[in-house]
């Protein structure tokens, strides 16, 4: 091994002196060069290799490839390349090649290879890591998109990337992206022959040593790769990918003609056809812009188009009658309704829409339950409070079991300070099942602190630990404790605290919350914390190793505390502690009783 390291050293001897010798670095940084070289060889030639070692290495001969590049421009010299640079690129590559070999499976370990590759414009080698790269990962279709990419961008192949395209294929026959990129690459392709043979008959050249395939220049391949997907790949997602890719191409009407009957021969009743017929109307017939072009003009325009749009979408509701055909009208208003424009005509005209809609899936009853927050949200904004306060009582009538529906309508008349607040929370958590209610009890508590005397509140904080789950009521007793604090002072809080102790579960949060309040009396008695701790303990001790050690550190700090008592409390750890936990809390104690924690 020793030898193999010194002659892998050896070798950058001539790079290094040439370095050196065009004063690109001084004799000092050629020997921590060296030592650092040295230490990273040995690091990659032991028995057990680990991956981050040549990640570490690699990323130091890219950061020396940098600086270099950097003292280059700095002195403006520019020769000895391949004696330098081209050495340094070789060993990196080297090094890739020897890491992807060993751990095959890391897709990102080759992904950084190929952007090496890129970067250092190493066209042959990419070729192979490419190659070597699918070899081994041929079920991963975007890097064959990537591969294929490359050579039709890059390498300027069209066949090259067909070819990829179609191995990649036989490995995902019904892949939808794949058929759309080598779709895309194929007008890509047709419209590059279409500028070239334009400029040589512009130029008037002679055409008849370059074969420009009539198929290839109409779009034909595209068109059979479309056909040949479609019978594999059912979905209209496909059929409006493949459609919005035509669509950047302007020698493709006939195309898209097709594939849009397709989409509405085959999916009539699929919402998302009638989506994009819809939407479609927004591209159509738009005006052409002239300098007499006002500004009146153009919204008056922009109001017809929406309107078309709305035409067709009134159409499918009436032809496709379900939730996800309303959802998708729904969301057609919201986009334009957010839309900025100045014309205060256009945004009232859109949110009045927008708002009928609502109101028309509402009385369909195919409005799902998020977007009535959505509705009310914009009803709040748009000032119509009245409405806001009816449509959330309408969604309560209809998802009655709905705690998201009833925490709505409770917020709804929170903010507008109605008088039916307490009535709603009554009727709120007669509805629900006590399981998921905690965020209703959370929200009523919170009101009653704001609105109520605290006999009030504190009524309700004990109806809210038994109308929780046990598990949700672990919050309400740190909430309740909290308020007391606030509310009653520290003689009330200790009763409360001791009284919720009767009942279990409890969190950790709970019993350090207590711990922190008596830390803030100025007559912080140990007798009171040791009792907090020895409770938090009895609860959390198997399984928590820095409550042992905060109950040490108040032993040992506090002026009533007894550091004898540390010997005790560290032995009753080790016997309750789990595991790794153990581990843990003795290698923290041993910090702490030197002072270094």
């Amino acid at each position: 091994m020793a030898e193999r390291i010194e002659q892998r050293l050896e070798d950058r001897v001539p790079e290094l002196e040439q370095l050196e010798r065009v004063g690109l670095f001084t004799r000092r940084e050629i020997r921590a060069v060296l030592r650092k070289a040295s230490a990273l060889e040995y690091k990659i030639q032991r028995r057990a290799l680990r991956k981050e070692d040549f990640i570490n290495y690699i990323q130091y001969e890219i950061n020396l490839l940098e600086l270099i590049k950097k003292r280059r421009a700095r002195i403006g010299y520019s020769f000895k390349k391949d004696e330098i640079e081209n050495s340094i690129l070789h060993r990196v590559h080297s090094l890739f090649n020897r890491a992807t070999g060993k751990w095959k499976e890391d897709v990102q370990l080759w992904l950084s290879h190929v952007a090496f590759c890129k970067q250092w414009n190493a066209k042959h080698q990419l070729s192979k890591v490419f190659s070597s790269m699918l070899a081994i990962h041929p079920n991963k279709p975007a890097l064959w998109i990537m591969a294929a990419k490359w050579e039709m961008e890059t390498q300027l192949s069209s066949e090259s990337a067909r070819h990829l395209f179609l191995r990649a294929l036989r490995f995902h026959p019904e892949c939808p992206k794949l058929y759309q990129e080598y779709f895309r690459m194929e007008l890509m392709h047709a419209e590059k022959q279409r500028k070239e043979k334009k400029e040589f008959e512009r130029a008037k050249m002679d055409l008849g040593e370059f074969n420009y395939s009539e198929e290839i220049l109409s779009g034909e391949m595209a068109r059979i790769i479309y056909r040949d997907a479609a019978q594999k790949i059912k979905g209209v997602e496909f059929h409006v990918a493949v459609l919005s890719i035509a669509k950047l191409f302007d020698f493709t009407q006939d195309l898209q003609k097709e594939i849009l009957e397709s989409l509405q021969t085959k999916y009539a009743d699929d919402p998302l056809t009638w989506d994009y017929m819809a939407r479609r109307e927004l591209e159509l017939g738009s005006l052409q812009s002239t300098e007499h072009t006002t500004k009146q003009m153009k919204v008056s325009e922009m109001t017809q188009r929406e309107e078309r749009c709305c035409a067709v979408f009134e159409e499918a509701v009436r032809a496709v009658p379900t939730e996800d055909m309303w959802k998708c009208y729904i969301t057609f208003c919201l986009e334009r309704y957010n839309r900025k424009t100045n014309s205060e005509e256009l945004k009232q005209k859109r949110l009045e829409r927008t708002l009928s809609v609502f109101h028309k899936t509402h009385e369909s009853s195919l409005l799902p339950e998020a977007l009535y927050k959505q509705w009310v949200q914009l009803l709040l904004e748009s000032n119509l409070f009245e409405t806001a306060t009816e449509v959330a009582e309408a969604a309560t009538k209809r998802f009655s079991l709905s705690v998201e529906m009833w925490q709505m309508r409770l917020q709804v008349l929170i903010q507008l300070k109605s008088d039916a607040v307490t009535q709603c929370f009554e009727e709120a958590v007669k509805h629900v099942k006590s399981k998921g209610t905690l965020p209703l009890w959370s929200l009523w508590v919170e009101w009653s602190e704001g609105t109520n005397n605290k006999e009030d509140t504190e009524a309700l904080y004990w109806r809210s630990l038994h109308a929780t789950t046990p598990a949700e009521s672990v919050t309400m007793k740190e909430k309740y404790l909290d308020w007391t604090y606030r509310n009653g002072g520290y003689k009330k809080v200790k009763r409360v605290f001791t009284s919720l102790c009767e009942n279990r579960p409890f969190s950790l949060d709970f019993f350090r919350k207590m711990i922190q309040i008596e830390k803030e009396q100025e007559s912080c008695r140990m007798l009171h914390l040791r009792e907090y701790y020895e409770r938090a303990l009895r609860e959390f001790g198997s399984t928590n190793s820095d409550l042992w050690l905060d109950y040490v550190k108040e032993e040992l700090s506090h002026p009533q505390g007894k550091p004898e008592n540390c010997g005790s409390i560290h032995w009753r750890a080790m016997k309750m502690l789990q595991g790794d936990l153990v581990e843990d809390f003795v290698s923290k104690y041993t910090l702490l009783q030197t002072g270094h924690l």
